[in-house]
């Protein structure tokens, strides 16, 4: 055995970590900071920080959001439109059910913390749906719905659709009959695109399901009568099916990244928004390879993700960047690539990471 040796670490190189002195913590800025050179979580969440913040200063990044789980029902909606509104993001990749039970705020509704003596069955008598600590109330996704029909009304009847055509034009709605933040407001006004990939999973998604319906309502009726009652109508419904194609919405966010000089994405938890909006570069590879292309696929250079999900569950919300190099969806760290992942609840981080980005902003906006 070789004799050990002791080493200083700043023979090797190593970078030096620094105790988190709150006598020199002025702001959330300099809190994440200095969380950057201290160890464990606190390091993660700093890291994300430098990485986010030089995504969103880089000029030439094309920064994609993609957000999953009940961040509306959580509150987080302004967050997630403050950060359309200060050009912190190109592109947003989310969830039905966020961007419904942001509507409902956005249209005034509220959400109600949840009295742990309220059992489920006394919840669904009353109206109330439960996401775990907190209640959204059924007559807010009714009100949801009309403010979804007034937007189909003005839509041709065979006009083909697609989520980002149906979020932009509720967005539009929004804009011009309701006051107050919204994330389709925002996303309308500043003209980033809101993509569901999982449209159909989601209250907007069934909206648009009985919208289709309710246009074919009496042709339906009168085709059932020789079977038994409204089962029957229903089942007639079911063949009115609304011109939805989704391959609208993976081309359209396609060609959006193609031109990019650079891609960042910035993602709240996991699953499909997730693995949507990462799925560019194997699309466009595969195009090249069984269609005898030659376009260069397009790569993640910046990644941050917040997800308390880690990645030996197997699941793509814990998947790592580094597990994504593999499948040529992210530039190799070698390359130039640059990713942070905290593993903790975004309400618990987000805001923190937020309160950081508004100050530099606040900075730069200052200095120039």
């Amino acid at each position: 055995m070789e004799p050990r040796e002791f080493h200083d670490g700043a023979q090797d190189g190593l970078e030096p970590l620094e105790p988190l002195d709150p006598a020199k913590v002025r702001s959330f800025s300099d809190l994440l900071v200095a969380m950057s050179k201290t160890a464990f979580g606190g390091r993660r969440l700093g890291e994300a920080y430098d990485i986010l913040s030089a995504m969103i200063a880089d000029p030439d990044c094309f920064v994609v959001m993609t957000v999953s789980g009940a961040m509306t029902i959580a509150k987080m909606g302004k967050i997630i439109s403050t950060m359309i509104d200060r050009g912190m993001v190109q592109c947003v990749v989310s969830t039905g059910a966020l961007i419904a039970h942001g509507l409902s705020e956005s249209v005034g509704k509220i959400h109600y913390r949840h009295r742990p003596s309220m059992g489920d069955a006394e919840l669904y008598r009353k109206g109330y749906n439960r996401i775990y600590d907190t209640l959204e109330m059924e007559a807010n996704l009714n009100y949801v719905e009309h403010v979804v029909g007034q937007t189909l009304k003005r839509l041709k009847a065979d006009q083909p659709l697609s989520s980002e055509l149906l979020t932009r034009e509720v967005g539009k709605t929004l804009a011009e009959e309701y006051e107050g933040s919204g994330i389709l407001k925002s996303a309308y006004l500043k003209q980033v695109p809101v993509y569901i990939p999982a449209f159909t999973d989601s209250e907007m998604g069934l909206d648009v399901g009985t919208w289709a319906m309710s246009q074919q309502l009496d042709r339906a009726r009168s085709r059932a009568q020789t079977r038994e009652g409204d089962l029957g109508v229903l089942h007639a419904l079911h063949q009115a099916l609304p011109s939805y194609n989704p391959y609208l919405d993976l081309n359209s966010y396609t060609t959006r990244l193609l031109p990019a000089k650079r891609l960042g994405i910035f993602t709240i938890g996991g699953g499909v928004p997730r693995n949507w909006a990462q799925q560019v570069a194997p699309y466009v590879e595969i195009g090249n390879i069984r269609l005898g292309l030659s376009v260069k696929p397009p790569r993640f250079q910046y990644g941050v993700r917040i997800c308390p999900e880690p990645d030996y569950w197997g699941g793509l919300s814990g998947c790592t960047y580094n597990e994504g190099i593999s499948w040529g969806k992210f530039v190799p760290p070698q390359e130039g690539g640059r990713y942070a992942e905290v593993l903790s609840d975004a309400t618990v981080v987000w805001p923190l990471l937020m309160m950081g980005l508004l100050e530099r902003f606040r900075e730069k906006h200052e200095k120039a």
